[in-house]
């Protein structure tokens, strides 16, 4: 097998300006500003799950219960526990349509106010969410729904940027280990929204939000100013005209080059090189390009996965092995370091080989296994925290591959000659659909956490009774 010649002395990086490392760095520490956020919440569910409760007001249970009616939402810790987790679907919900708009408008309006916008009203609404709520003791469902629905809203304008605008600066060549170690960036806001969380968690939850929300917004502000769209605005060519520059004696890494030369779409995207200024496509259009609807439906079924361990990971490591919240947010972020070395890694063996999907394929194969051995993971920190790093690896890899790498991939095919114009859309179906699959996946796992804790209230309500006649 030969030796890729963009790997080969150091060529890769040597076309690389100071001006993509700014680009890189601006976009990763963007999303991984989102990603804290997001992660914050399931950081302190415990917390506000005993905030939301009489037993965090309550001292003494002889004490009558008005008193405390006017300071919880819910009568037990798994009515409250189960709101969360309808929380986290509505939030998926929304941000899977939000997915698709955000594709479609960040194609059609500049990347950098429609990811500044997103972050900066992300971080408002995660504000009133947290300690706006809690400092004036306002506790009110619907206002709670409605405000994570406008987050999740607000958060979809992320990802289809930032990879829209990774898509405008690195080609083709080495996009598997760039776009791998890039899309770390989720990663590393969990890790990131960890570290924050369970820092000030001590002084209440509501400060966790309030920490991320600030340094979101500041982040927001820095990316309105700081981060450049595309190559050709500070009048540097763009990766189409470097490629096509270049003769490029490598096969596509989504399709053959037979059946590209074959089909022949029923609409045109672009025509002759001479056309500087290309037409958005359609959302139909987006959808019917090879490869966009079979990744999409297994992003789907992967981010089902991916998100149960986003959301409920410390939850469970708290509830069923009885550690402090604080410790089971950090023992978590191993699932993360699992994700960033996979992703790179798997990125890095997609690049030599020049296929994905084979990388793909033998991955999720072997994430099977990896969760099998994490379900049987014994009362111990330290085996714990490997067997969850195998699984991110084998699981959270794959999810940063398809995410970023592939979904670049598909929205640079030669059918539209690499238009940016696609890429934001593809990223949103993408992302979108797998985003939905997330939120199926939260209604599995809000009922197999509760159900365990229904039952073990009924017994405890059945034995005081019984013990109670008894003593009559």
């Amino acid at each position: 097998m030969a030796w890729p010649n963009i790997f080969q002395r150091g060529t890769l990086f040597s076309r690389f300006s100071h001006h993509h490392v700014v680009v890189f760095l601006l976009t990763f520490f963007s999303y991984s500003l989102l990603h804290a956020s997001r992660k914050t919440f399931s950081n302190v569910k415990v917390s506000i799950s005993k905030q939301w409760t009489p037993s965090a007001f309550n001292k003494s249970i002889r004490l009558p219960v008005e008193i405390w009616s006017s300071n919880h939402l819910f009568p037990s810790a798994e009515e409250a526990t189960l709101f969360l987790g309808t929380l986290d679907t509505i939030f998926l919900f929304s941000y899977a349509v939000g997915l698709f708009i955000s594709g479609i408008v960040g194609d059609r309006l500049n990347l950098r106010w429609v990811l500044s916008f997103g972050m900066c009203s992300s971080a408002l609404v995660v504000f009133v969410f947290g300690p706006v709520t809690e400092w004036l003791h306002f506790y009110n469902k619907g206002l709670y729904c409605c405000l994570w629905i406008g987050n999740g809203l607000l958060q979809s304008t992320g990802w289809p940027c930032v990879v829209a605008v990774m898509g405008n600066w690195f080609g083709k060549a080495g996009r598997g280990v760039v776009f791998g170690l890039w899309s770390a960036c989720a990663s590393v806001g969990n890790i990131l929204g960890a570290c924050l969380a369970s820092s000030v968690l001590q002084y209440g939850y509501e400060y966790a939000f309030l920490v991320t929300a600030a340094v979101q917004f500041a982040g927001g502000i820095i990316i309105f100013f700081g981060l450049l769209v595309s190559p050709e605005e500070i009048g540097i060519p763009g990766i189409e005209a470097e490629e096509n520059f270049e003769e490029d004696s490598h096969r596509p890494l989504i399709n053959d080059a037979e059946n590209e030369d074959e089909y022949e779409p029923n609409y045109s995207i672009q025509e002759g090189s001479t056309i500087t200024q290309v037409k958005a496509i359609s959302f139909y259009q987006a959808c019917c390009l090879p490869g966009v609807i079979p990744y999409s439906l297994a992003y789907a079924c992967l981010k089902l996965v991916n998100y149960s361990f986003f959301f409920w990971l410390p939850f469970y490591l708290s509830n069923n092995f009885g550690w402090k919240e604080a410790e089971a947010d950090k023992l978590s972020i191993w699932y993360d370091v699992g994700g960033i070395i996979g992703g790179t890694l798997q990125g890095f063996v997609s690049d030599v080989l020049q296929k994905r999907a084979p990388v793909l394929a033998l991955s999720l194969l072997l994430a099977v296994g990896s969760l099998v051995g994490y379900s049987r993971s014994p009362n111990d920190k330290s085996i714990n925290a490997l067997l969850m790093a195998v699984t991110g690896f084998f699981i959270g890899g794959p999810s940063n591959m398809i995410s970023s790498a592939i979904s670049a991939d598909l929205g640079h095919q030669e059918l539209i000659q690499g238009s940016s114009e696609a890429l934001a859309t593809v990223t949103g179906i993408v992302d979108g659909t797998g985003s939905i699959g997330a939120a199926v996946g939260q209604t599995s796992c809000t009922i197999l956490f509760i159900s365990p804790l229904i039952v073990r209230e009924i017994r405890h309500l059945t034995q005081r009774r019984q013990a109670h006649s008894l003593s009559e």
